[in-house]
């Protein structure tokens, strides 16, 4: 298992990263280029901190375009106490890539910072070379020959308009390595964002899981502002598995988060995380328990319909309060009954306990959710089912299943065809559910059931399977 690999494994992945001294617009910038904002913009130095990743195509190549956090050697640029982390994580950026990108402020000119970060790309050795930012319109190109000096390809951009993005890119892909043939074909990646409330330990989960410091780590709440995306491999070759790790913000009670933009972004991020995500491991605390914030953020899992696995996290200091993991099991259970669906792993990112294990489950989820289920063993397990119990009567009228129909997966869609949709009780509901993921498993995977009026006669051209 591995975060990178080696220089050909980078160069094969493609990886462009963007560096630079604060508020140069290298986040503006990413967020062009991707197409989509992505990256969190405002008007303050700082706000980036971690290494914020996003798949995209460039000129027919698939580039994997890395936003940094501003390279600040003196903490008074940011008042940032991470300031260190941030530069670190810079540093890792530039030595992951194939090829660099040195975003500067064309309209401050060059600057001994600007100077410095060049200077240290440079010394890494890989290709890079300089966009000249904020040149808005023709007139400012000029700007930008003043950069000309270190012997670098320069380009005026303007982040904002769109200017000189497109030379840009161009230029970038002439300097990646040759496309290989997997390269063309290109690969399946599981996308799994990691959520929870602030200090659940996330970061750490990942940092653990790929044995580097990957993501930034503090006891400071609101360390992590934006949705990090962090890649990583498990074998090589065609039979590699692939993932997106997609660590997000904290996920705070609208009644304790701070009323700034940054916040406000942070929110939105990981809301939108969930919603592109293939698998969603919920980070939950067992010495505090589900809380209501946890049952909020579960709800937005299911709202979103995915798949899910439940890691409780911190199980080393767990067990010293002497909780074992049926009590924890029982609680989560009992105060989260919607979420019965998902395994729970309890692991320990301080001792390695049951990391490795947390793939696996993930692994499973990302292939309950996606499985194709039988027409024909399908409405046996319905069949089965009421016999076992009697199915609802109301007003004298009692609730008939004729078949069952899988209509999609990821989300798993059942349609029953029934005589009367109004005779279906939830509980009932629950019980068909429950017999169905009995048969099939379907471990990880939201399973939505919906009923259908049909009758007698139109059931009997049903499909069989």
């Amino acid at each position: 298992m591995r975060p990178w690999g080696t220089r050909s494994e980078r160069e094969e992945m493609n990886v462009v990263s963007l560096v630079g001294r604060p508020n140069t617009g290298k986040s503006a910038l990413f967020n062009r280029i991707a197409r989509k904002r992505v990256a969190i913009v405002f008007d303050q130095p700082g706000v980036t901190r971690d290494r914020v990743t996003r798949e995209v195509e460039l000129s027919g190549r698939r580039v994997m375009l890395v936003d940094t956090g501003g390279i600040a050697f003196d903490r008074r640029v940011t008042h940032d106490p991470l300031d260190e982390e941030t530069r670190r994580q810079a540093a890792l950026a530039v030595d992951d890539s194939a090829v660099c990108v040195v975003v500067v402020d064309a309209r401050e000119g060059v600057t001994p910072l600007d100077q410095e970060v060049i200077k240290r790309v440079r010394e890494s050795g890989v290709p890079c070379m300089i966009a000249a930012n904020k040149c808005d319109t023709a007139d400012d190109d000029w700007r930008a020959h003043e950069f000309e000096r270190f012997g670098l390809p320069v380009f005026p951009t303007s982040a904002e308009h769109g200017r000189g993005v497109e030379a840009l890119a161009g230029a970038v892909v002439g300097m990646l390595p040759p496309a290989d043939a997997a390269d063309a074909a290109g690969r399946r990646t599981l996308r799994v964002a990691i959520v929870g409330r602030p200090n659940a330990g996330k970061s750490s989960y990942i940092n653990r899981l790929l044995n580097a410091p990957r993501v930034i780590v503090s006891d400071i709440p609101g360390t992590t502002r934006d949705a990090v995306e962090v890649p990583f491999t498990i074998g090589t070759g065609p039979e590699a598995r692939r993932y997106m790790l997609v660590d997000t913000a904290g996920m705070k009670p609208h009644t304790k988060m701070s009323k700034t933009s940054v916040d406000n972004f942070s929110l939105f991020r990981s809301e939108k995380a969930i919603e592109e995500a293939d698998v969603v491991l919920l980070v939950m605390d067992p010495s505090v328990g589900p809380t209501l914030q946890d049952k909020r953020i579960a709800g937005k899992i299911l709202d979103a319909h995915k798949a899910c696995v439940v890691l409780m996290n911190k199980w080393d200091l767990a067990q010293e309060q002497g909780i074992t993991q049926t009590k924890a099991t029982e609680a989560l259970r009992q105060m989260m009954p919607f979420l019965n669906f998902a395994p729970i792993v309890y692991c320990s990112n301080k001792t390695g306990y049951n990391i490795r294990t947390t793939v696996d489950a993930i692994d499973r989820a990302a292939a309950s959710a996606c499985e194709k289920i039988p027409t024909g063993m399908l409405n046996n397990a319905i069949v089965k089912a009421t016999k076992k119990t009697l199915s609802p009567m109301i007003r004298g009228r009692r609730l008939k299943i004729y078949y069952g129909l899988q209509v999609s997966a990821n989300p798993q869609t059942i349609r029953l065809f029934v005589n009367d949709p109004k005779l279906i009780t939830p509980a009932y509901l629950s019980f068909v559910e429950k017999n169905i993921r009995a048969r099939f498993g379907l471990e990880g995977a939201p399973l939505r059931i919906f009923a259908k009026a049909r009758s007698r006669k139109e059931s009997a051209s049903a499909p069989a399977g």
